[in-house]
């Protein structure tokens, strides 16, 4: 028995030793890939010494003697701290994820592949000025030098089983194609999903259950759009109200529609400079999307240049921010910028199609997706003079987007950095190869002003402004459109503007934007009379709108439901009797994390949804995977308002319009309650909790106490100002005027670094979390890492 017990002690032993001798291993490992922090590295291709200064949070502070001297430190510092998050993009936009991760990600390829941004990118890297070149050139070095002097690789390629490849010049503008799928990439879902509803309502049925525009929505350039009034249907269409196959759905619709920016003239602000803020809302992820610096270099009068704000890893320029003269900061315009448009092939000759040209033939490119520990796949893409080929349901479609034509990927936005008035900023703007969105600019002389910066189509207006599919031949846009018919907006007597999503325009010059799935506008009127309210204020005071989520309205909606829950409704329905209960007694007016009677007033919302459209959106996916009601008509909600008021007879089968609220209201307790949960414990913090985590964590859950944010509950939801979502929200809160940077104000999720043993991998995000007003500039440094010429 004791020698037993002493081999087993021995084994024991052993195995303990084994275990601390791999924990000691990766723990090295895991150290020898973190950011180098102070020093001096000697650099090749510098002209003199570049510092970078990096404060308490990791913001660097990069100043050079020149722009390229400074390009090359900043790629260093992105690879050094963001390099797998920069092979990612890179590899989305190209469709070129499967090669790392393995077989996966061949679905997401093949959608990828289809627009060849590969190859778009090396034509396009070919055709730039040579300085736009020297700049990619010079990022790039930096970046391989950074991602080389890691003393071990990042330590995701570790747990791949792989190593990074090289970065390249035209890698980085694979980065801003990546933004286009993030951005515009729903389009083509919405247009397949807008065209099948074409086929199958009545043109009457349409204008009333697709509307262009709602009460909710607020222009810039008018208090409200008054839309003609359409008459309601005699019937509805076959598809409202089907069956819902399957579990319940419904309640749980996604939040990703959300950034908000707005400005205040000097005339509004207390210091006579033009105050800007913005939180462009994003999917939520570890590492973050931004990657915050300050860049310093002289200009060519020798006077110092400062640009701060936020980089994108894998682009050497600051995206939004200030210059000092010029703040400017960006919301995703929702305009219309790709067309399906239908084609005649040639049954005998399937690569001749007909355009409104005549007849041509197709060219067939064909892509090999390299896939990690398995075979390569091949696919053949088929290409007119209208855009790549597609069929859906025995039909062929080229998919025209801008994002295929010459000049959607430039680096003109870079020259930002230099403009020193609004008008120079919006020349800048006009000629931004990115995808479109709402830019709000103000200048340290007061002005302000509102305009697309980006890639818009080159027409005049849209043939059929609602429903633009199938688009017949000839009839799409051609090229990009001029910046002299640009819309903008500059200097309006209110001293105010405003974009949140919603439809930015009244008048007739939205049609060369178009709507492509623009939001409700709910969110943006509650921006525009806040600013309304708040008067003449400073940075503090414009910085709190991005806090507000009052539920004004949800309101509404929670006075439906409390009608509909009467005492014939509740008087044998105990659950709906604690429903209503709830709703009067957990209603705080906001989304806020105690709230019991927001989220059941959202759930109800979302059942109705689910009851009238929930059968369509089974159709609809079956079309097309992801295509849904919401992603055609953002404006459903007004539309069921409609509905409810009207309550138009003979749409509703085997049921009347009361019986299809209190389906809705027992749809949301049957979800609220699921598992035994008491309808009285579902606050809103209880689902809009932070699910904010590294990839790897849904490969290896192991792993999530060290790649993961904090469960917090957010405050915050849909059509108010504070969109937040477990895996959504705020990218970056920004409030700054020019010249006046010292008091501005800044948070962002997540921290600087990808690195879960970096003392910035968290940095800054509690205060995020809590919305703290932390400064916009970088406090004192507290690392510096000096390059120095070879």
């Amino acid at each position: 028995m004791g020698k037993w017990l002493r081999w087993s002690w021995r084994l024991l032993l052993a195995c303990l030793a084994t275990w601390l001798l791999l924990a000691l291993v990766l723990w090295l490992f895991l150290r020898g890939s973190l950011a180098q922090l102070d020093g001096e590295l000697p650099a090749s291709g510098l002209t003199a010494d570049v510092t970078a200064l990096r404060d308490a949070l990791g913001v660097p502070t990069v100043s050079g003697s020149n722009r390229l001297d400074v390009t090359y430190a900043t790629g260093y510092l992105h690879a050094q701290e963001r390099y797998f998050q920069m092979d990612l993009m890179r590899r989305v936009a190209a469709g070129e994820l499967a090669g790392l991760i393995g077989e996966a990600a061949l679905e997401s390829d093949r959608e990828h592949r289809f627009h060849r941004f590969r190859a778009r990118a090396a034509s396009t890297l070919a055709a730039l000025p040579e300085a736009d070149r020297q700049l990619l050139q010079r990022y790039a070095a930096g970046v391989n030098a950074g991602l080389s002097a890691l003393r071990a690789r990042p330590f995701e390629y570790g747990l791949l089983r792989t190593q990074p490849a090289p970065w390249q010049p035209a890698d980085s503008l694979l980065v801003v194609w990546a933004m286009y799928f993030d951005l515009q990439g729903h389009q083509e879902r919405r247009e397949l999903a807008r065209g099948w509803l074409k086929a199958h309502t009545t043109a009457e049925q349409l204008a009333y259950l697709l509307p262009e525009s709602s009460s909710q929505d607020a222009p810039l350039d008018t208090p409200d759009i008054v839309s003609p009034p359409t008459a309601t249907p005699a019937q509805a269409p076959a598809w409202l109200g089907l069956p819902v196959p399957g579990k319940q759905a419904g309640l749980a619709l996604r939040s990703a529609v959300g950034s908000n920016n707005w400005a205040l003239a000097g005339s509004r602000s207390t210091h006579g400079s033009a105050i800007v803020a913005n939180d462009m809302h994003l999917g939520l992820r570890l590492p973050h999307i931004w990657y915050r610096a300050v860049l310093q270099y002289p200009d060519e009068q020798g006077q110092t240049r400062r640009i701060a704000g936020v980089t994108l890893p894998g682009a050497p320029l600051v995206v939004a921010g200030s210059n000092g003269k010029v703040a400017w900061g960006f919301t995703n315009s929702y305009g219309d910028y790709l067309d399906l448009i239908e084609v005649e092939r040639d049954p005998s000759q399937r690569l001749r199609i007909k355009t409104a040209a005549g007849w041509e033939t197709a060219r067939v490119h064909t892509e090999t997706l390299q896939v990690k520990d398995g075979t390569a796949v091949t696919m053949q893409i088929a290409e007119g003079s209208q855009g790549p080929l597609r069929e859906v349901e025995g039909r062929w479609y080229a998919v025209r987007w801008i994002a295929h034509q010459p000049g959607a990927v430039n680096l003109n936005l870079r020259q930002m950095e230099g403009v020193a008035d609004l008008a120079a900023a919006q020349a800048v703007a006009h000629s931004a190869g990115m995808p479109a969105q709402n830019m709000v600019a103000g200048d340290a002389a007061g002005h302000i002003g509102w305009t697309i910066a980006g890639t818009l189509p080159g027409r005049e207006a849209l043939p059929q402004a609602s429903f633009p599919y199938p688009i017949a031949a000839g009839l799409s846009w051609q090229g990009r459109l001029s910046p002299r018919d640009y819309p903008r907006l500059n200097d309006p007597a209110s001293g105010q503007l405003w974009t949140a999503n919603s439809r930015p325009l009244g008048g007739e010059l939205y049609r060369r934007m178009g709507d492509g799935g623009a939001d409700l506008g709910a969110r943006a009127r509650q921006i525009r009379d806040g600013l309304t309210a708040l008067g003449k204020g400073n940075e503090l005071a414009a910085y709190g709108l991005a806090l507000d989520d009052r539920a004004l309205y949800l309101a509404g909606w929670r006075e439906r439901a409390l009608d509909v829950l009467d005492q014939g409704a509740t008087a044998t329905r105990p659950q709906r009797a604690e429903f209503r209960r709830l709703l009067k007694e957990g209603w705080t007016g906001r989304a806020s994390v105690d709230s019991v009677g927001y989220r059941l007033t959202r759930a109800y919302l979302y059942a109705l949804y689910a009851e009238l459209f929930g059968g369509l959106d089974a159709q609809l996916g079956a079309l097309e995977p992801g295509a849904d009601f919401d992603l055609a008509n953002p404006r459903w909600p007004v539309v069921v308002a409609r509905l409810l008021d009207e309550r138009p007879a003979g749409w509703l089968k085997e049921r009347d319009w009361r019986g299809l609220e209190l389906a809705a209201i027992d749809r949301a307790i049957t979800e609220l309650t699921a598992g035994g949960r008491p309808l009285s414990e579902a606050s809103w913090g209880q689902r809009n909790t932070s699910r904010i985590a590294h990839p790897f964590v849904k490969l290896l859950p192991a792993l999530k106490p060290w790649l993961a944010a904090p469960a917090d509950a957010f405050a915050g939801d849909e059509h108010m100002p504070r969109v937040a979502g477990p895996a959504f929200g705020a990218s970056q809160r920004m409030v700054v005027a020019p010249g006046q940077e010292a008091q501005g104000i800044f948070n962002m999720p997540g921290g600087q670094s990808g690195h879960p043993l970096s003392p910035f991998f968290l940095a800054g995000h509690a205060a995020w979390v809590k919305g703290e007003a932390t400064p916009f500039l970088p406090g004192p440094a507290q690392h510096t890492l000096r390059f120095v010429p070879k």
